[in-house]
């Protein structure tokens, strides 16, 4: 959630550890871009200042005067890759007659094609999320778990007939979060399966397209097994 260089997120937040705007050498988003992109890189214990500096090419002085420190460069970082993502998930469709599946199969075309755009997040999350720490504690309750909530609201109705549980939310949310966006995170064994582009915008909607409608195939023969059932 690896030379390649994620997107830089079109929105920004004043979150934990981030300094007030002033003038310097970098703008507060390029410092936030390149921390990224080291912290993808390195993981949070190989990464440093030093090297973030190296990236911005700028004085070895500049983020410890606005951040402080690497941990709340961290969480600065964390809260400002999440504040775009939430404000587009949020978006509904238009249309009022579509069923809760094919809401919850839309939610997953657009998480999908959001993740493509920030690789580097990929990966980020996928180091932070094998190893228990204080960092993944704020990553899930302040990001990842209000996130999954919102992904899968169409899916009430099916929680309440128990034809859903929660152990299958959890593993919708690798399936879609891990499994989805491996192509976007591992992209030099991506590109040796094919050689097209797998960041590039049709791949991306081709590939974003075949597991929604594959994960929402399997939920609907889920359904259909329990009508035979009664």
């Amino acid at each position: 959630m690896d030379a390649v260089v994620a997107p830089e997120p079109r929105g920004s937040r004043k979150g934990r550890g981030r300094p007030p705007a002033g003038e310097t050498p970098a703008s507060v988003d390029e410092i936030l871009a390149a921390a990224l992109r080291v912290f993808a890189r390195d993981g949070f214990a190989g990464a440093s200042v030093a090297a973030v500096n190296r990236e911005l090419g700028v004085s070895h002085n500049l983020i410890h005067q606005r951040f402080g420190s690497k941990e709340a460069l961290w969480y600065a970082v964390a809260d400002w890759i999440f504040d775009n993502a939430v404000t587009l998930l949020k978006i509904r469709p238009g249309r009022t007659d579509l069923s809760p599946l094919e809401e919850f199969r839309l939610g997953i075309v657009r998480f999908l094609e959001l993740q493509a755009e920030y690789p580097d997040v990929v990966r980020l999350i996928s180091m932070e999320a094998a190893i228990e720490s204080p960092r993944l504690t704020y990553l899930y309750d302040r990001h990842i778990q209000p996130m999954s909530v919102l992904l899968a609201e169409p899916l009430k109705p099916l929680l309440q007939r128990r034809i859903l549980t929660r152990d299958d939310l959890r593993s919708l949310h690798f399936l879609i979060a891990h499994g989805g966006t491996a192509a976007f995170a591992a992209l030099p064994l991506a590109t040796r399966m094919s050689p097209s582009d797998p960041l590039g915008k049709s791949a991306v909607r081709r590939h974003a397209r075949l597991v929604a409608d594959t994960i929402v195939a399997g939920i609907e023969a889920r359904v259909a097994e329990r009508a035979e059932d009664r």
